[in-house]
Protein backbone atom coordinates (compact mmCIF):
# COMPACT_ATOMS: atom_id res chain seq x y z
CA UNK A 1 0.00 0.00 0.00
CA UNK A 2 0.86 3.54 -0.04
CA UNK A 3 1.64 5.56 2.97
CA UNK A 4 2.89 9.02 4.36
CA UNK A 5 6.21 8.09 6.43
CA UNK A 6 8.18 10.26 8.05
CA UNK A 7 11.83 9.68 6.78
CA UNK A 8 13.77 11.51 9.69
CA UNK A 9 12.72 14.14 12.33
CA UNK A 10 12.53 17.35 10.99
CA UNK A 11 10.31 19.76 8.94
CA UNK A 12 7.38 19.61 6.58
CA UNK A 13 10.05 17.79 4.11
CA UNK A 14 10.49 15.08 5.73
CA UNK A 15 6.99 13.28 5.08
CA UNK A 16 6.97 11.24 1.45
CA UNK A 17 4.61 8.90 -0.30
CA UNK A 18 6.60 5.50 0.14
CA UNK A 19 5.42 1.82 -0.09
CA UNK A 20 4.21 0.34 2.86
CA UNK A 21 3.82 -3.55 4.49
CA UNK A 22 0.15 -4.00 4.30
CA UNK A 23 -0.96 -3.78 8.43
CA UNK A 24 -2.98 -6.74 9.79
CA UNK A 25 -5.98 -6.47 11.89
CA UNK A 26 -6.54 -9.10 14.86
CA UNK A 27 -8.91 -9.58 17.52
CA UNK A 28 -11.54 -7.16 17.87
CA UNK A 29 -9.83 -4.93 15.33
CA UNK A 30 -10.71 -4.22 11.65
CA UNK A 31 -9.12 -3.21 8.27
CA UNK A 32 -10.03 0.18 6.80
CA UNK A 33 -9.63 0.99 3.37
CA UNK A 34 -8.90 4.76 3.96
CA UNK A 35 -10.54 7.20 2.04
CA UNK A 36 -9.21 9.99 4.05
CA UNK A 37 -6.88 11.06 7.13
CA UNK A 38 -7.12 14.02 9.08
CA UNK A 39 -4.73 16.20 9.43
CA UNK A 40 -3.81 17.14 13.66
CA UNK A 41 -1.30 18.86 15.66
CA UNK A 42 0.00 15.58 17.43
CA UNK A 43 0.78 14.74 13.56
CA UNK A 44 2.74 17.33 13.52
CA UNK A 45 4.70 16.86 16.89
CA UNK A 46 5.61 13.26 15.73
CA UNK A 47 7.17 14.30 12.60
CA UNK A 48 9.32 16.41 14.98
CA UNK A 49 10.22 13.56 17.15
CA UNK A 50 8.62 15.01 19.90
CA UNK A 51 5.77 13.02 20.14
CA UNK A 52 6.53 9.12 19.49
CA UNK A 53 3.36 6.69 18.88
CA UNK A 54 2.51 4.31 22.09
CA UNK A 55 3.79 0.88 21.64
CA UNK A 56 2.59 -1.41 19.99
CA UNK A 57 1.06 1.48 17.55
CA UNK A 58 1.88 2.07 14.07
CA UNK A 59 4.67 4.66 13.14
CA UNK A 60 2.66 6.63 10.02
CA UNK A 61 1.22 9.28 11.24
CA UNK A 62 -2.62 10.47 11.99
CA UNK A 63 -4.82 9.49 14.67
CA UNK A 64 -8.23 9.88 13.14
CA UNK A 65 -9.56 7.93 9.41
CA UNK A 66 -12.60 7.79 6.97
CA UNK A 67 -13.26 4.82 4.63
CA UNK A 68 -14.85 1.66 4.47
CA UNK A 69 -13.79 -1.68 6.06
CA UNK A 70 -12.66 -4.11 4.47
CA UNK A 71 -11.64 -7.33 6.29
CA UNK A 72 -12.12 -7.34 10.50
CA UNK A 73 -13.26 -9.34 13.33
CA UNK A 74 -16.67 -10.38 12.51
CA UNK A 75 -17.43 -10.77 15.70
CA UNK A 76 -16.59 -7.91 17.14
CA UNK A 77 -18.03 -5.52 14.26
CA UNK A 78 -21.33 -7.68 14.88
CA UNK A 79 -21.54 -6.57 18.18
CA UNK A 80 -20.51 -3.03 17.34
CA UNK A 81 -23.60 -3.52 15.00
CA UNK A 82 -21.09 -2.89 11.93
CA UNK A 83 -19.97 -5.53 9.17
CA UNK A 84 -17.63 -5.66 5.97
CA UNK A 85 -18.09 -3.01 3.54
CA UNK A 86 -19.58 -0.56 6.04
CA UNK A 87 -17.99 3.48 5.58
CA UNK A 88 -17.10 4.59 9.06
CA UNK A 89 -14.34 6.85 11.02
CA UNK A 90 -12.32 5.75 13.76
CA UNK A 91 -10.45 7.05 16.32
CA UNK A 92 -6.61 5.26 16.34
CA UNK A 93 -3.17 5.86 17.64
CA UNK A 94 -1.24 6.04 14.46
CA UNK A 95 -1.03 4.77 10.86
CA UNK A 96 -4.08 6.78 9.34
CA UNK A 97 -1.93 8.17 6.17
CA UNK A 98 -2.18 5.68 4.50
CA UNK A 99 -4.30 3.39 2.10
CA UNK A 100 -4.94 0.71 5.09
CA UNK A 101 -5.11 1.35 8.09
CA UNK A 102 -6.22 -1.25 11.06
CA UNK A 103 -8.69 0.48 13.84
CA UNK A 104 -10.17 -1.51 17.11
CA UNK A 105 -13.93 -2.03 16.42
CA UNK A 106 -14.70 -0.38 19.52
CA UNK A 107 -13.31 2.74 18.42
CA UNK A 108 -15.20 3.04 15.10
CA UNK A 109 -18.60 4.67 14.07
CA UNK A 110 -20.70 4.62 11.48
CA UNK A 111 -20.09 7.76 8.66
CA UNK A 112 -22.42 9.67 9.54
CA UNK A 113 -25.39 10.42 7.07
CA UNK A 114 -25.25 13.45 5.17
CA UNK A 115 -21.63 14.08 5.43
CA UNK A 116 -18.95 12.88 3.33
CA UNK A 117 -15.83 10.67 4.03
CA UNK A 118 -13.40 13.43 4.02
CA UNK A 119 -15.78 15.61 6.31
CA UNK A 120 -15.90 12.40 8.21
CA UNK A 121 -12.59 11.79 8.21
CA UNK A 122 -11.78 15.53 10.91
CA UNK A 123 -14.37 14.12 13.47
CA UNK A 124 -12.90 11.42 15.67
CA UNK A 125 -9.86 12.85 16.93
CA UNK A 126 -11.75 16.18 18.06
CA UNK A 127 -15.17 14.67 19.12
CA UNK A 128 -13.43 12.17 21.10
CA UNK A 129 -11.41 15.12 22.79
CA UNK A 130 -13.76 17.49 23.54
CA UNK A 131 -16.33 14.73 24.93
CA UNK A 132 -13.52 13.01 27.57
CA UNK A 133 -12.61 16.69 28.39
CA UNK A 134 -15.73 19.13 28.59
CA UNK A 135 -18.53 16.27 29.33
CA UNK A 136 -16.15 13.73 31.04
CA UNK A 137 -13.80 15.48 32.69
CA UNK A 138 -15.55 18.69 33.23
CA UNK A 139 -18.43 17.82 34.45
CA UNK A 140 -20.46 20.45 31.45
CA UNK A 141 -24.11 20.56 32.11
CA UNK A 142 -26.73 23.36 30.68
CA UNK A 143 -26.03 26.82 31.48
CA UNK A 144 -22.20 26.40 32.33
CA UNK A 145 -20.27 29.36 30.78
CA UNK A 146 -17.50 27.52 29.39
CA UNK A 147 -14.02 29.21 27.72
CA UNK A 148 -12.54 27.71 24.38
CA UNK A 149 -8.60 28.82 23.51
CA UNK A 150 -7.98 28.22 20.13
CA UNK A 151 -11.21 28.87 19.04
CA UNK A 152 -10.70 28.53 15.05
CA UNK A 153 -8.89 25.29 15.50
CA UNK A 154 -9.90 21.90 14.55
CA UNK A 155 -10.11 21.02 18.65
CA UNK A 156 -12.15 24.75 19.23
CA UNK A 157 -14.98 24.54 16.26
CA UNK A 158 -15.75 21.08 18.11
CA UNK A 159 -15.90 22.35 21.11
CA UNK A 160 -17.76 25.24 20.28
CA UNK A 161 -20.52 23.52 18.68
CA UNK A 162 -20.48 20.24 21.35
CA UNK A 163 -20.86 23.01 24.28
CA UNK A 164 -23.57 25.26 22.65
CA UNK A 165 -25.85 21.83 21.79
CA UNK A 166 -25.44 21.19 25.59
CA UNK A 167 -26.75 24.21 26.90
CA UNK A 168 -23.40 26.06 27.75
CA UNK A 169 -22.88 29.97 26.69
CA UNK A 170 -19.73 29.79 25.04
CA UNK A 171 -16.57 32.21 24.52
CA UNK A 172 -13.49 31.88 23.09
CA UNK A 173 -10.29 33.32 22.46
CA UNK A 174 -8.63 33.75 18.99
CA UNK A 175 -5.53 35.18 16.97
CA UNK A 176 -7.58 37.35 14.26
CA UNK A 177 -10.84 38.99 13.39
CA UNK A 178 -12.01 36.62 10.50
CA UNK A 179 -11.45 33.93 12.90
CA UNK A 180 -13.66 35.49 15.54
CA UNK A 181 -15.78 36.10 13.00
CA UNK A 182 -16.26 32.09 12.23
CA UNK A 183 -16.69 31.31 15.76
CA UNK A 184 -19.18 33.71 15.80
CA UNK A 185 -20.97 31.75 13.19
CA UNK A 186 -20.75 28.63 14.64
CA UNK A 187 -22.46 29.54 17.64
CA UNK A 188 -20.11 31.33 19.85
CA UNK A 189 -21.38 33.89 22.11
CA UNK A 190 -18.48 35.71 22.33
CA UNK A 191 -14.98 36.44 21.08
CA UNK A 192 -11.72 37.45 22.57
CA UNK A 193 -8.82 38.72 19.42
CA UNK A 194 -6.06 38.44 22.23
CA UNK A 195 -3.69 39.88 19.77
CA UNK A 196 -5.90 43.24 20.89
CA UNK A 197 -7.01 42.62 23.97
CA UNK A 198 -6.65 40.87 27.50
CA UNK A 199 -8.60 37.99 27.75
CA UNK A 200 -8.80 37.93 31.28
CA UNK A 201 -9.88 41.58 31.42
CA UNK A 202 -12.24 40.74 28.48
CA UNK A 203 -13.56 36.87 30.10
CA UNK A 204 -14.58 38.87 33.83
CA UNK A 205 -16.46 41.55 32.04
CA UNK A 206 -18.20 38.98 29.76
CA UNK A 207 -19.61 36.82 33.04
CA UNK A 208 -19.80 40.31 35.28
CA UNK A 209 -17.21 38.91 37.26
CA UNK A 210 -17.84 35.64 37.65
CA UNK A 211 -16.23 33.97 35.74
CA UNK A 212 -16.39 30.92 33.70
CA UNK A 213 -17.01 27.42 35.30
CA UNK A 214 -14.91 25.32 32.25
CA UNK A 215 -12.03 26.59 30.39
CA UNK A 216 -10.48 24.44 27.70
CA UNK A 217 -6.87 25.08 27.01
CA UNK A 218 -4.50 23.62 24.43
CA UNK A 219 -1.89 26.49 25.68
CA UNK A 220 -0.55 25.98 28.99
CA UNK A 221 2.28 27.26 30.05
CA UNK A 222 1.34 31.19 30.82
CA UNK A 223 -1.87 30.74 30.51
CA UNK A 224 -1.90 28.43 33.33
CA UNK A 225 -2.41 31.11 35.95
CA UNK A 226 -4.20 33.90 34.20
CA UNK A 227 -6.63 31.01 33.47
CA UNK A 228 -7.11 30.01 37.05
CA UNK A 229 -7.95 34.43 37.28
CA UNK A 230 -11.14 33.67 34.97
CA UNK A 231 -12.19 30.59 36.39
CA UNK A 232 -15.23 30.60 38.97
CA UNK A 233 -16.19 29.27 41.82
CA UNK A 234 -15.63 25.47 41.51
CA UNK A 235 -14.21 26.20 38.34
CA UNK A 236 -12.62 23.44 36.20
CA UNK A 237 -9.46 24.03 34.38
CA UNK A 238 -9.23 21.39 31.33
CA UNK A 239 -5.33 21.37 29.57
CA UNK A 240 -5.10 19.50 26.66
CA UNK A 241 -1.81 20.89 25.03
CA UNK A 242 1.11 22.89 25.93
CA UNK A 243 1.50 24.45 23.01
CA UNK A 244 2.66 27.43 25.19
CA UNK A 245 5.33 25.12 27.28
CA UNK A 246 5.27 22.58 29.85
CA UNK A 247 6.38 25.03 33.13
CA UNK A 248 3.80 26.80 34.49
CA UNK A 249 3.30 28.82 38.00
CA UNK A 250 0.12 27.89 39.94
CA UNK A 251 -1.72 30.17 42.13
CA UNK A 252 -2.13 27.67 45.39
CA UNK A 253 -4.14 30.50 47.50
CA UNK A 254 -6.77 31.15 44.41
CA UNK A 255 -6.99 27.03 44.06
CA UNK A 256 -8.17 26.69 47.61
CA UNK A 257 -10.18 29.90 48.29
CA UNK A 258 -12.06 28.78 44.77
CA UNK A 259 -12.19 25.28 45.18
CA UNK A 260 -10.75 25.30 41.84
CA UNK A 261 -9.92 22.02 39.82
CA UNK A 262 -6.79 21.58 36.78
CA UNK A 263 -7.11 18.53 35.30
CA UNK A 264 -4.81 17.47 32.40
CA UNK A 265 -5.72 14.62 30.11
CA UNK A 266 -4.56 12.73 26.52
CA UNK A 267 -6.16 10.05 24.43
CA UNK A 268 -3.50 8.71 22.03
CA UNK A 269 -1.93 6.00 24.94
CA UNK A 270 -5.31 5.34 26.57
CA UNK A 271 -6.51 1.90 26.87
CA UNK A 272 -9.38 0.78 24.16
CA UNK A 273 -11.95 0.07 26.28
CA UNK A 274 -11.73 3.66 27.60
CA UNK A 275 -12.10 5.46 24.22
CA UNK A 276 -14.72 2.70 23.54
CA UNK A 277 -16.88 3.93 26.38
CA UNK A 278 -16.22 7.20 24.77
CA UNK A 279 -17.01 6.01 21.11
CA UNK A 280 -20.68 4.82 22.53
CA UNK A 281 -21.72 8.13 24.22
CA UNK A 282 -20.77 9.92 20.29
CA UNK A 283 -23.09 7.39 19.10
CA UNK A 284 -25.62 7.77 21.25
CA UNK A 285 -25.93 11.73 21.68
CA UNK A 286 -23.60 13.24 19.75
CA UNK A 287 -24.26 10.91 16.14
CA UNK A 288 -28.26 12.43 16.37
CA UNK A 289 -26.95 16.33 16.55
CA UNK A 290 -24.75 15.51 12.73
CA UNK A 291 -27.22 13.62 11.23
CA UNK A 292 -29.91 16.85 12.00
CA UNK A 293 -27.00 18.93 10.82
CA UNK A 294 -26.99 20.69 14.39
CA UNK A 295 -23.45 20.11 14.86
CA UNK A 296 -21.15 19.98 11.51
CA UNK A 297 -17.71 19.46 10.51
CA UNK A 298 -15.50 22.36 9.93
CA UNK A 299 -13.49 22.07 6.76
CA UNK A 300 -10.50 24.19 6.07
CA UNK A 301 -9.01 22.01 3.18
CA UNK A 302 -8.34 18.63 1.67
CA UNK A 303 -5.18 18.16 0.37
CA UNK A 304 -4.39 14.92 -1.83
CA UNK A 305 -2.18 12.91 0.35
CA UNK A 306 1.18 13.52 -1.58
CA UNK A 307 0.85 16.82 -0.42
CA UNK A 308 1.08 15.66 3.08
CA UNK A 309 4.05 18.60 3.84
CA UNK A 310 1.70 21.29 2.53
CA UNK A 311 -1.01 19.88 5.10
CA UNK A 312 1.53 20.24 7.71
CA UNK A 313 2.81 23.59 6.68
CA UNK A 314 -0.63 25.02 7.07
CA UNK A 315 -0.90 23.53 10.65
CA UNK A 316 2.07 24.99 11.93
CA UNK A 317 1.24 28.65 10.17
CA UNK A 318 -2.10 28.28 12.31
CA UNK A 319 -3.87 30.09 9.65
CA UNK A 320 -6.58 28.00 9.44
CA UNK A 321 -9.77 27.48 10.74
CA UNK A 322 -11.30 24.02 10.98
CA UNK A 323 -9.65 20.65 9.66
CA UNK A 324 -7.52 20.02 7.40
CA UNK A 325 -7.51 16.63 5.75
CA UNK A 326 -5.74 14.38 3.18
CA UNK A 327 -7.72 12.60 0.73
CA UNK A 328 -6.49 9.07 -1.28
CA UNK A 329 -8.92 9.28 -3.92
CA UNK A 330 -7.19 9.91 -6.46
CA UNK A 331 -3.76 9.53 -5.58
Amino acid sequence: MKAVVIAQAGGPEVLAIAEHPEPRHGDGECLVRVVASGVNRPDVLQRKGLYPPPPGASEIPSLEVAGVIEAGDESALSAAGLKIGDAVCALVAGGGYAELCVAPVAQCLPAPTGWTLQEAAGLPETLFTCWSNLVDQGGLTSGDRVLIHGGSSGIGVTAIQLAKALGATVWVTVGSASKAEACLALGADGAINYHERDFVVEGLQATAGQGFDLILDMVAGPYIARNQQLLAEQGRLLVIAVQGGTTAEIDAGLLLRKRQRISGNTLRTRPVAFKAAIAVQLRERVWPLLERKLIRPVMHRVLPAARAADAHREMEAGQHIGKLVLSWQGD
